[in-house]
């Protein structure tokens, strides 16, 4: 019985070969259009979730309370020990600290090798609770003693290549020998660490002190601290323990800590402690993706019934030849089931040509290979099923029921053939899911263009950022910059600590201002820079003036909202005032006021800022260079950096660069959001363009009437075209109000942005407007052009 529906059904459609391509296209872009939203949201969900006990991993962080709540995936460095020491809620308590970029040297005879990669120094035990195994498939990293390191496969490849790397040796940034004890696996793609390189904890002593100690003075970003917790553990409880840690070991504190316990599987998830990625954003993408096959399925549906009138006089035949209602029905849906089928393999195919180009914008490694896996053919089972029945069961009622007499005499009314109102509410609808994510997508760019664009408050167009050592002496620093200044083409060098623009200086310590009583209950900024640091930057000063640089730190600039913070009014009423930092770590009288700038991204507030030239701070030059001779001052540069520092290898961005890359996740997502508009778009435009082939065949009688009668062109176009920007006016002021709520609401994201004007929905509205008048006018302008007596002649 089946295998004569689907007979029935495959010859009926190769009588309809026009139709069932336009329907198979539509469905196989809504088809390739869920598919990569799979891949990419199977991405995500699948970081950090391959380790053993997985369900049981932890990462400790911190909120720290002041005037505002910051939140720092990281503890003090004091805490893991005190943790494993005071409580027995975990089996295993490991640190891990970061470094991206550092610099690797290995000498073979008179050849020297350099390269940089991302680095971690790491406990032992953070091998036992992280599955990275060893090439012989153990978890017992040999990385106890101090200067001994584990290295991946593909980082030892590029070093030593195909030789053994065990015991071998290389250089760390220039300073400590290290010595290869172990080779990894390379790491799998979905995991958060991106290090290649794992040196033991010990040796950080070595680099940087504060991360060696027990201190509980601070937090450093890098550090992270795990654990593996004991099966079944109530962490609310272990939290309102861990609150204990405050008083006991920060009492004096202004910068009040809140320890928290947060699962493996939330950390890619959480923007707060800089996670991969908003869990909003993949429910919005599979939201698109479910919008895209409903506009498709919507497509089959007008298509599908539109053809109701041609189809009558089969459906007739066959109730007279004794099929029943509901073997017309499966027929129909047979129909349905075997176009869905071929748009899904078609949708597939373009799903696999488009996958490079998805990977290289989004910076993921995405593979077909993602599909052969029990969670996909189940996705694609049910929405191969849920688009046959969507689509097919509304047309293959409409066409069962038919009573064969009027069927076979084609005197079929509007309500047979599925009716105006149903087939207007199904355009409609397509056109209002359009509609909103042009306005969206229009909204998202306008607002990217406003962050990257506007005036930050400094300058960034023309400066080139490079690292600098940081073992470097002031003299040797001082005589870099004044013979990278001779180049004709260098306007301005400074050495700093971080560009203005750079948001993750928040040293987020003790400020005490005026010798008041009280520290001061806000976090602070640290922008150490020499003399030029203004004047590089462009930054203003709107009271005081600069500091002189000395050999001692006694001279501070702040910006206006230091200012506000401490409660003064005037700019020139902090002047000559003291200020302590970080306690006594920057103290000294406040000389001048800088013009607020835009520290960090538009998503946060300006912060208070204070700038002080302190050599043992700085770790980067900045060169203002002019833009018209960039590649004899880039060459200049590069010669005079590298001849400074020969055993190092010279990098350099842009600023401009920098501050753009801040805002990368939100221009992929607007390059996702742009792509499935357009698809979208193209997906009603096929739908269109099959309705009004209908509409043309159903009026040719007519137009040949009126031409007869003496209609010109124009006014057979216009009734053709008229009803369907009616239906797009319609979607446009149902979308209009949908998008400006959804828009306002991504809006509150950021502290500063746009505001959505009425121009924005007027471009969205005529851009819908222009692509209908195209698709239907086409067909139209065709129509009207033909011969009328072939027309009549045709009925």
């Amino acid at each position: 019985m089946i295998k004569n529906y689907f007979k029935i059904a495959w010859r009926s459609l190769k009588k309809r070969k026009g139709f069932a391509t336009i329907n198979i296209l539509g469905l196989a872009l809504g088809f390739g259009c869920s598919i990569l939203i799979f891949l990419f949201v199977q991405h995500h969900l699948q970081f950090d979730n391959f380790h053993k006990n997985s369900d049981r991993i932890y990462r400790f962080n911190t909120e720290e309370h002041r005037d505002i709540v910051d939140y720092e995936a990281s503890v003090p460095p004091g805490f893991a020990n005190a943790f494993k020491q005071d409580y027995d809620y975990a089996e295993i308590v490991a640190k891990s600290a970061d470094r991206e970029n550092w610099l690797i040297s290995i000498e073979n005879g008179s050849e020297k090798k350099q390269l940089k990669a991302n680095i971690s120094f790491a406990e032992a035990d953070f091998f036992k609770i992280f599955n990275y195994p060893l090439i012989d498939g153990t978890n017992q990293a040999p990385i106890t003693e101090p200067n001994t390191a584990l290295i991946t496969e593909q980082l030892a490849k590029k070093l030593f290549g195909d030789t053994d790397p065990i015991n071998k040796d290389f250089v760390l940034e220039n300073l400590e020998t290290i010595r290869i004890t172990g080779v990894l696996k390379n790491l799998p793609k979905t995991t958060l660490n991106k290090s290649q390189l794992f040196v033991s904890f010990e040796t950080i002593k070595n680099y940087d002190e504060f991360l060696a100690s027990e201190g509980w003075g601070g937090i450093n970003s890098s550090l992270h601290c795990y654990a593996l917790m004991r099966p079944d553990q109530d962490i609310a409880l272990i939290e309102e323990q861990l609150k204990g840690y405050v008083e006991k070991f920060r009492p004096n504190s202004k910068n009040v800590h809140h320890y928290k316990v947060q699962p493996l599987a939330d950390v890619h998830f959480d923007e707060r402690y800089s996670g991969g990625i908003d869990p909003k954003t993949l429910w919005i993408f599979s939201l698109i993706g479910f919008f895209i096959l409903i506009i498709a399925s919507i497509n089959f549906i007008n298509i599908s019934t539109a053809q109701s009138t041609n189809r009558s006089k089969e459906v007739g035949v066959r109730k007279v030849l004794g099929s029943f209602k509901g073997q017309l029905f499966w027929q129909f849906m047979a129909e349905t089931f075997i176009v869905s089928l071929l748009a899904l393999l078609f949708g597939a195919l373009l799903c696999s040509l488009v996958l490079p180009s998805f990977n290289s914008m989004f910076d993921i490694e995405l593979s077909v290979k993602g599909l052969l896996n029990i969670k996909f053919l189940g996705f694609i089972s049910v929405i191969l099923v849920l688009v046959t029945l969507l689509a097919g069961s509304y047309p293959g009622l409409l066409l069962s029921r038919i009573a064969p007499i009027l069927a076979l005499k084609r005197k079929l009314s509007q309500k047979d053939t599925g009716g105006y109102l149903t087939r207007k509410t199904l355009v409609v609808t397509q056109f209002v899911i359009s509609i909103v994510l042009i306005i969206g997508a229009i909204v998202i760019s306008k607002q990217l263009k406003y962050a990257i664009n506007s005036d930050l408050g400094f300058e960034k167009e023309g400066i080139v950022m490079v690292e600098i050592p940081d073992d470097i002496e002031p003299i040797q620093l001082q005589g870099l910059k004044e013979r990278i200044a001779q180049n004709a083409g260098v306007e301005s060098v400074t050495a700093c600590f971080a560009s203005p623009g750079a948001g993750d200086n928040n040293w987020g310590t003790s400020v005490r201002f005026n010798n008041r009583p009280e520290a001061e209950d806000f976090n602070i900024q640290a922008k150490a820079g020499d003399k030029n640091y203004l004047n590089t930057f462009n930054l203003e000063l709107v009271a005081g003036r600069i500091f002189y640089e000395k050999d001692s730190v006694d001279e501070i600039l702040v910006n206006e909202d230091f200012v506000r913070k401490v409660g003064l009014s005037k700019m020139e009423d902090v002047l000559n005032k003291s200020v302590n930092i970080s306690n006594d770590f920057i103290q000294g009288k406040i000389v001048g006021v800088v013009a607020d700038f835009h520290d960090q991204d538009f998503h946060a507030h300006i912060n208070p800022i204070f700038i002080t030239p302190h050599p043992r701070l700085y770790t980067e030059i900045a060169v203002k260079i002019n833009l018209e001779n960039t590649k004899s001052a880039l060459t200049h540069l590069e010669n005079e950096w590298s001849s400074s520092f020969p055993d190092y290898v010279f990098e350099y961005s842009f600023l401009d660069d920098r501050v753009a890359e801040l805002y990368e996740t939100e221009q992929r997502f607007l390059s996702l959001i742009g792509i499935f508009s357009g698809m979208a778009i193209f997906i009603g435009c096929l739908g269109i363009y099959g309705l009004i082939l209908f509409f043309v065949v159903q009026k040719t009688k007519e137009i040949g009437i009126r031409k007869v009668l003496g209609a010109s062109i124009n006014s057979v176009v216009q009734l053709l075209t008229k009803d369907f920007l009616k239906l797009v006016g319609i979607a446009f002021l149902i979308a209009s109000p949908i998008a400006y709520y959804f828009m306002n609401r991504w809006l509150e994201g950021y502290t500063y942005s746009i505001e959505i004007h009425w121009w924005v929905f007027a471009l969205a509205g005529g851009f819908a407007l222009v692509i209908t008048f195209v698709t239907v006018g086409f067909q139209s302008l065709k129509s009207a052009l033909a011969n009328p007596v072939k027309s009549l002649r045709t009925e």
